[in-house]
């Protein structure tokens, strides 16, 4: 999951960004409105954390202009706003959720669970599929109630994968969902992963397809593929 923070305290914007990190998300920094306006509207992002005090373009104008862009990516707001007016009106243009500073970062934390699972169509907090269930709010796999280890680029995969279950993802949404601006991740790459996990998912009854020249799908293993 790619988020895209928008915040020019930059302690406060580093220390957040090192909490997201830590709980395996992919974040890119920006500092003023303008630079959130223009990333937003040039890199697909899954969630935009932003400040309603940037400089250069008001968060609200930032906001604005992303849906009039047709922009759906989740926003939660962060002000120190705390009037009612204020958080009528970031709603009014699109905001899916707010939080006051100072803030929580436990709060933090659960407010973007749950607005990254309203992104993916999710309402319940596991999902299961063959012989493994995903937890949304740990971010973590089990198999058979115990936890299903894995190294941190194939868990990621997976989870997008397991998210969009039956669905083909293209390798650019991969590359977009699992990659902020400052890494890499070349198709060689996705494939490395992909191939591993597909030795770990048969033993659940689970396997990653390819569909060739577009991208990846997971699906119960049994079922008929239309790629390799």
């Amino acid at each position: 999951m790619r988020i895209l923070l928008a915040e020019d305290n930059l302690p406060l914007s580093d220390g957040l960004a090192a909490l997201l990190r830590g709980s395996g998300y992919a974040v890119d920094q920006v500092h003023d409105g303008a630079a959130a306006e223009a990333l937003a509207s040039a890199e697909s992002f899954d969630l935009v954390i932003l400040d309603l005090n940037l400089p250069l373009m008001d968060g609200l104008d930032v906001l604005r202009r992303m849906r009039a862009k047709g922009n759906r990516a989740a926003v939660l707001i962060l002000t120190a706003r705390g009037a009612p007016e204020e958080r009528v009106k970031g709603l009014d243009l699109g905001a899916d959720d707010y939080l006051v500073k100072p803030f929580d970062a436990g709060e933090l934390e659960a407010r973007v669970r749950s607005l990254l699972r309203r992104q993916a169509g999710l309402r319940a907090a596991e999902i299961s599929h063959g012989g493994l269930t995903l937890d949304l709010n740990s971010r973590g796999f089990y198999a058979a109630g115990q936890p299903f280890d894995l190294p941190t680029r194939e868990r990621d995969l997976l989870e997008l994968m397991f998210t969009r279950f039956g669905k083909v993802v293209a390798r650019e949404a991969i590359v977009q969902s699992l990659t902020s601006l400052d890494d890499e991740l070349s198709p060689n790459a996705i494939e490395q992963y992909a191939s591993r996990l597909r030795r770990r998912l048969a033993p659940h009854g689970l396997t990653i397809r390819t569909a060739r020249g577009i991208g990846y799908y997971l699906e119960r293993a049994e079922a008929s593929g239309a790629g390799a």
